[in-house]
């Protein structure tokens, strides 16, 4: 069993720039401070998430903690994150430790799906991922959000910032073949932008049917061993029948 920590803190911080987000966190597990969690979400989810959630956020890229550990350690974490905000070009660093006060801080993340879906009537979620290096998150980050920017289709950005990984989720019209064409080629190039930065197609979400090919180009002859343990463990193909391993 997981010991209950003495203590829980959970932080929100806004940044004008994608990539003083991305140093805060990677300067912070740098000096080993131990982040319980850290989710990053876009200017755009922030909107949606203040639309949806009825919340008045600053609509920029935000950083959401949670730290974990006894009173005094957590203080010190805070405050060590809360000064690489500061240097970082970040914004007023709001923290608490109540958990009524923590709930209403992580609210926006909780919601962020459905606020993000219902950027505009009648729409449906259509949700991807990838996950990159730490180095290259901020870059890869800043180039998708270009192509979104130029898109017809409402999309907005959110993931889990210290692993690398972040996710796009669109509201599309479901009645528009032309809609899911266009997220359906903006998704290609997030893979292709990934895998050329030496990330991965999927961050936590699985292969499934959808991105069966890029794991092929992802992993090229490797996939073959993996068919050969799949057939060795499930001869009759009837665990995940139809997937890329049988």
């Amino acid at each position: 069993m997981h010991a209950i920590p003495e203590a829980i803190a959970c932080a929100i911080c806004s940044f004008e720039t994608i990539g003083g987000a991305v140093d805060t966190v990677v300067q912070s597990m740098q000096l080993g401070v131990p982040l319980a969690r850290v989710e990053i979400l876009d200017d755009v989810q922030i909107r949606a998430v203040n639309r949806w959630s009825k919340m008045d956020l600053p609509e920029l890229t935000t950083l959401f903690f949670e730290f974990h550990g006894s009173a005094g350690y957590v203080a010190e974490q805070v405050e060590t994150v809360r000064e690489l905000a500061n240097a970082n070009g970040g914004g007023e660093f709001k923290w608490a430790n109540l958990p009524e006060e923590r709930s209403r801080l992580w609210k926006a993340r909780h919601e962020a799906y459905y606020a993000a879906v219902n950027l505009r009537p009648g729409a449906i979620g259509w949700a991807t991922d990838v996950c990159v290096p730490m180095s290259r998150l901020a870059q890869c980050i800043e180039e998708t959000k270009t192509e979104l920017k130029a898109s017809t289709v409402p999309a907005t950005i959110l993931g889990h910032v210290g692993d690398g990984n972040f996710h796009v989720v669109f509201s599309i019209d479901p009645n528009s073949p032309e809609e899911l064409a266009e997220v359906k080629s903006l998704d290609a190039r997030l893979v292709r932008r990934a895998l050329d930065m030496d990330g991965t197609c999927t961050g936590e979400h699985g292969i499934g049917l959808g991105k069966q090919e890029w794991l092929l180009e992802e992993l090229g002859d490797a996939v073959e061993l993996m068919r050969s343990v799949k057939k060795a463990l499930d001869p009759r193909g009837i665990m995940n029948p139809g997937k890329i391993f049988i």
